[in-house]
Formats: structure tokens, C-alpha cells, sequence
């Protein structure tokens, strides 16, 4: 359900983060990582201002901390947003986002990459469309 033209801007936004999902995954992981090194060193300052506010349990404010970073919560969406689409897509779909977002570096022009999917370059300029559009509903970038 398109609910209207996509914006150039939204667009090549979108292109970005399927050319850097492989270093989006590799920095929600080194994100989590922080969060769970830097619990698990916070003092253990009981009855503070923020005990009211800070779970007591390193679990729970483990936990705490994962769903309230925000910006780890934006890498996240965008990622499941791009995996959901890519999982949904057809096998040639699948080739082009790999060859042409995921293949680094990146030697192959759109008419190569039309060749090596047997198709048109118009083919391939409507497939990229359509999997650009799918991922900006799914994240409700409209």
C-alpha cells in the first residue's frame, strides 16, 4: 500500500542503509556490547537519586538500558526492516541486493548487473524500486 512518490532524498537514504546493513549489524552488536560492559561496571549506588529509576538487578538494568537506547533501537528497526523485505523478495530480487548493495567492492556498473541476472537495465531499475519502496513502508518512511 504506496502512499504516494517516494521523495529522492528518502530514497537514496534507504539505498545507504542496504550499502551499510553489514556495518549497521557489526555496530548494533558492538553497541550492545558497550552497554552491557558499562552495567556491568556502574556502581552500585543503592538508595541514590536514581535508584527509583534504575533497576537494582544488573539484569534488569541490563535489559533497561538495551530497550532505552534509542539510537540502538533505530539501527534495529532499519535492519529487521531491510531483512523482512529481503526474506520476502524472489531469488533474482535477492541477487541483485547482494550484487549490488552487499558486493564490496563494488565493480559491477547496472548494466553489469543486469547481464548477470539475464534482464533489462529497466528491469533491474524497476526491481531496485520496488525493493526501495518496500523497505520505506515497512519503516513507514512515506
Amino acid at each position: 500500500m504506496m502512499l504516494g512518490k517516494l521523495r529522492r532524498g528518502t530514497f537514496k537514504h534507504i539505498e545507504a542503509e542496504l550499502y551499510d546493513y553489514h556495518e549497521t549489524l557489526k555496530r548494533i552488536k558492538e553497541r550492545k556490547e558497550e552497554i552491557l560492559f558499562s552495567s556491568s561496571s556502574v556502581d552500585e549506588n543503592k538508595g541514590g537519586a536514581n535508584s527509583a529509576r534504575v533497576p537494582n538487578s544488573p539484569t534488569e538494568r541490563i535489559a533497561t538500558m538495551l530497550v532505552m537506547d534509542k539510537r540502538l533501537r533505530e539501527l534495529e528497526r532499519i535492519t529487521e526492516a531491510i531483512e523482512t523485505v529481503y526474506q520476502s523478495l524472489d531469488t533474482e530480487r535477492k541477487k541483485l541486493i547482494r550484487l549490488k548493495y552487499w558486493t564490496k567492492p563494488q565493480t559491477l556498473t547496472w548494466e553489469g548487473i543486469a547481464l548477470k541476472l539475464n534482464v533489462s537495465r529497466a528491469t533491474v531499475f524497476r526491481w531496485r524500486e520496488e525493493v526501495v519502496n518496500a523497505i520505506a513502508e515497512k519503516l513507514g518512511w512515506y
